[in-house]
């Protein structure tokens, strides 16, 4: 593949993205060469996810521009992106599960005649395609049907019959083992002999200095420098992701709750997933999860709600904890607030408040009448802060901010909650609304309730939690008290798995 190594084969320049309440991109660079390998660092929420949406054409920038071999390119949409040669490999792969490995590969642009596909020289670009990358696995057989990696190399052999001058890779690694990666990083390396730029996502520092040419560091939706990987170390690139002049955190007001564990994790374990042993959580106590995205804080909620199936030793109150359902973890006195409000904490067409009353009415919701709903709820809805027309308006009409308080309105309405389990509960919300999450979440702790906060927002965490667990790669590595410890020593922690 032709490019001139003297100009860059992607240039984006002054790339400003605003979500409401938030600066995702604030005139973010990314310059990456033909032929390079170029990584793409930062912490959760430095804009790296943004910022490839927008390459891809999935999101519109709200100023900047974007240069492909120099000259000036608008992505109107994701056709347009694939149009312009460029493939996003998601960490979740974007493949139909049911379809064959040549289905997926030709997807939208399968060799045809008329109406009707030619199938068999659908696999003879599926085969070349596929060997290209060093697949040995059948092209008739469904994707769903294949270990992860062949699915991974699958994702790449499909960027390759689009033509793509320029592949992203999110996180590739997430679900790969080491022999499985070493062979991903042969396919790379040949494609960037090949001439093809590769955007590199990984918040492993080992793949970084293995596989990268160049570093771009993203913070806070900036580009804060540009690195020649061969020339730098881990360190370095680790301080620029953090920042190195984080200043002790603020404390928490007031001493640690003390006291019996209410909640006692012996160990939770999912195999692939996490091995986590020792977490408490006492009555009153915030207890904070970091870690980088997959490092297994929404697996140990869900597990541990009977959501996700799992090996379990743990004691509520004393008692051994049993729930291998979700309805067994009510009863048992737990409460999940879930990453997604929208798919999972809420039924958007219905009422707030039979949204509020739903665990609280016994039956299905749109069976109760809706003046019981309003009953229930509207004490709740009026403690927490709730903003609504009325308890009769569709939930899904609501804010971010004010939908994500039924989900919270939901359990208090209830009652009985002993331990509440939060996901990314300020995920989308503004500064305000996250605020007044926040301080309702710390008046159900002053009332008793033990609460495990998952969030990737760490100065979230240093500034409402009471102690800060680490996970990395499934485990819990290194606990934290916020009122001692220094921000950008959690951080690297998170980052790296090791405390410095």
């Amino acid at each position: 593949m032709s490019g001139d190594p003297a100009q860059p084969r992607l240039h984006m320049s002054g790339i400003v993205k605003r979500f409401p309440g938030t600066l995702a991109c604030d005139a973010t660079e990314l310059s990456v060469r033909p032929g390079e390998v170029h990584c793409l660092l930062g912490e959760n929420g430095a804009g790296k996810s943004t910022l490839m949406k927008i390459l891809a054409g999935s999101y519109q920038p709200d100023g900047g521009e974007i240069r492909l071999d120099g000259q000036p390119v608008t992505l109107t949409s994701p056709q347009a992106g694939i149009a312009a040669g460029i493939a996003v490999i998601y960490q979740e792969l974007d493949l139909i599960p049911d379809l064959t490995v040549a289905q997926n590969l030709l997807l939208g642009h399968a060799p045809a005649t008329g109406p009707f596909v030619r199938k068999r020289r659908r696999l003879e670009l599926a085969r070349a395609a596929v060997d290209r990358v060093g697949g040995e696995f059948p092209l008739t057989a469904a994707v769903r049907d294949l270990p992860i990696a062949d699915q991974q190399l699958t994702a790449i052999a499909k960027a390759l019959t689009g033509d793509a001058r320029i592949i992203v890779m999110d996180e590739p690694s997430a679900t790969l083992g080491e022999n499985d990666l070493a062979k991903v990083f042969e396919v790379i390396r040949s494609l960037a002999a090949e001439g093809r730029s590769i955007v590199y996502i990984s918040h492993r520092m080992d793949e970084v200095m293995e596989i990268g040419d160049r570093a771009t560091v993203l913070r806070d939706g900036g580009t804060v420098g540009v690195y020649d990987i061969a020339e730098t170390g881990p360190e370095r690139l680790v301080a620029a992701m953090i920042g190195e002049s984080r200043e002790l955190v603020r404390p928490v007001e007031g001493a640690p709750p003390e006291g019996e564990p209410l909640l006692e994790i012996d160990s939770v374990r999912v195999p692939g997933l996490i091995d986590i042993a020792g977490i408490e959580v006492r009555p009153g106590e915030i207890v904070g999860l970091a870690g980088l995205g997959g490092a297994g804080r929404t697996t140990l909620l869900k597990t541990l709600f009977g959501v996700s199936g799992g090996a379990v030793s743990a004691r509520l109150g004393g008692t051994p904890l049993r729930v291998r359902t979700p309805a067994a973890a009510v009863k048992a006195g737990l409460a999940l607030v879930p990453e997604s409000r929208k798919e999972q904490g809420l039924m958007l067409g219905l009422s707030v408040g039979r949204n509020t009353a739903v665990t609280a009415l016994g039956r299905p919701p749109w069976l109760a009448p809706r003046r019981l709903g309003r009953r229930l709820g509207a004490p709740v809805l009026a403690d927490l802060g709730v903003k609504c027309a009325t308890p009769d308006q569709p939930v899904g009409e609501l804010s971010g901010g004010n939908q994500q308080k039924v989900v919270l309105a939901k359990w208090v309405t209830r009652g009985g909650v002993r331990v509440l389990l939060l996901d990314e509960p300020t995920r989308g919300l503004d500064v305000g609304a996250k605020a007044d999450l926040y301080r309702q979440v710390r008046r159900l702790a002053d009332d008793g309730v033990a609460v495990l906060l998952a969030s990737s927002e760490l100065t979230e965490l240093t500034a409402n939690a009471d102690r800060i667990w680490v996970l990395h790669e499934g485990r819990n590595v290194a606990c934290f008290d916020p009122r001692t410890a220094a921000e950008n020593t959690i951080a690297h922690t998170v980052i790296t798995g090791v405390t410095p």
